[in-house]
């Protein structure tokens, strides 16, 4: 295994291999804490649901006082009491008092008080809209859980395409830096030759036109490579802007990498997903013929009042029954709109796992045709290499010219970053195979 530090790198860098920009991509990027918040928020709402099982218990209090009695009636004495007691009376009594009786009596009651009671809630029936809405609220747990590791994979996939891009820049700075270093070396020869009148000062300004190309192309790159660098340090909350990476540069063969794209279809997250869409359409569904079942459910409560003058305290057990009748008008509608999104989700879970397997494939031929395309800058660079050799001896015998030379080493170039680019498109097209087949 050939580990290739990028950059010299010095001894207060951090060097940094694949797997550990990944980890601190999944552990500091934003988007994962706020994917791993939405989880813990979904799990609080699958908590909440599971307190519908039990009683709800309520408290009320009122306390009131009005500027006359709420209740208010007048009595007539002489009308209440029978003929023959009033006879009797009438003999016992003095005038002043059967005159009294005569008149009518003014009575108002409930001017304030004060009323307070506990009251228990058991639902017995509700259509099944507590257990079906239990159900839903843990397929949202799952689902949050299922989005939390397709976010980890998207931030997975663009921490590992800053990594490579990183690599592919600061490669080609290496290839440029190489011939930089070639072309300082024919500078030297071509300037004893001029100086000894056997070389034309033509084939020196070649040399030092190419020469200020190559520098041109450094201080692109330099500044490419400082803004990945800035990139890769903000979105994987890496507090070191001077950091080194380390990779392997042998690329083999992606044969042990095709998978059964069928059973693979089955682990990925997308297709989970789409599975828990048809399985919360069906509970919602329920739910919404659970709207209009009737309902039934048992309390207990205790209640105080003194709103006749005296304190007074009770119990009392109840039963609720309650019947939907004109909402199934509406209703109906709604379980109809209800299924059909139903259908909607199912026949949703058949087209995009087809679609998925598509993806598989062609991800594959992308993973194959890549390789293929590194063999062949493989073979380009040593191609390159024996051309450029082969030019300076024939520069130095005289036999070929200047710009056949820099034309060699161009190609060489050339050669050397396609070589560059189709390995960092190589594992690019790896990335996007295994994230594909759920890996």
């Amino acid at each position: 295994m050939i580990l290739c530090g990028i950059v010299s790198a010095s001894a207060q860098q951090q060097s940094y291999s694949l797997e550990q920009i990944l980890e601190a991509a999944r552990r500091n990027n934003v988007t994962v804490r706020n994917a791993r918040r939405d989880v813990d928020a979904a799990r609080q709402t699958r908590k909440e649901a599971l307190t519908k099982y039990f009683p709800n218990i309520s408290g009320t209090g009122l306390w009131f006082n009005a500027n006359r009695g709420m209740a208010k009636m007048n009595m007539n004495p002489s009308e209440m009491i029978p003929t023959e007691l009033g006879a009797a009376l009438a003999q016992s009594l003095p005038p002043e008092a059967l005159m009294a009786l005569a008149n009518p009596i003014s009575i108002s009651m409930m001017k304030n008080g004060t009323i307070a009671g506990v009251t228990a809630m058991q639902p017995i029936f509700a259509g099944g809209q507590i257990v079906n809405g239990n159900k839903l609220a843990k397929v949202g747990e799952e689902v949050s859980q299922l989005q939390l590791q397709l976010s980890e994979n998207e931030v997975e996939r663009n921490a590992e395409q800053y990594f490579w891009q990183f690599v592919s820049l600061q490669e080609k700075m290496k290839t440029v830096q190489a011939v930089d270093d070639l072309l300082k070396d024919i500078r030297k020869n071509v300037e004893v030759a001029v100086k000894a009148g056997v070389t034309m000062r033509n084939d020196l300004l070649q040399v030092q036109l190419r020469q200020n190309d190559i520098e041109s192309q450094k201080v692109k790159l330099q500044h490419g490579i400082s803004i990945v660098r800035m990139l890769m340090a903000q979105y994987c909350g890496l507090q070191d802007t001077t950091f080194v990476l380390s990779y392997d540069d042998v690329a083999s063969s992606p044969v042990h990498l095709r998978k059964d794209h069928q059973q693979a279809l089955l682990g990925t997250s997308e297709y989970q997903l789409l599975n828990k869409q048809v399985e919360a359409t069906n509970l919602q569904y329920k739910m919404e013929i659970g709207k209009n079942l009737p309902s039934l459910a048992v309390g207990a409560g205790y209640n105080y009042h003194n709103i006749l003058d005296n304190d007074h305290t009770f119990g009392m057990v109840f039963a609720s029954v309650s019947v939907p009748i004109s909402d199934w008008w509406g209703g109906s509608h709604a379980i109809k709109h209800k299924k059909l999104e139903k259908l909607k989700a199912a026949d949703q879970l058949e087209n995009d796992a087809e679609m998925l397997k598509i993806r598989m494939m062609k991800a594959w031929h992308d993973v194959e045709e890549a390789y293929q395309q590194l063999e062949i800058a493989g073979q380009s660079i040593e191609q390159s290499e024996e051309n450029l050799r082969l030019n300076r001896e024939y520069y130095q015998a005289g036999t070929t010219t200047m710009s056949d030379l820099l034309e060699a080493q161009l190609l060489y170039q050339q050669a050397k970053d396609r070589r560059t680019d189709a390995f960092a498109d190589y594992q690019n097209k790896i990335l996007e195979y295994r994230h594909s087949t759920g890996e």
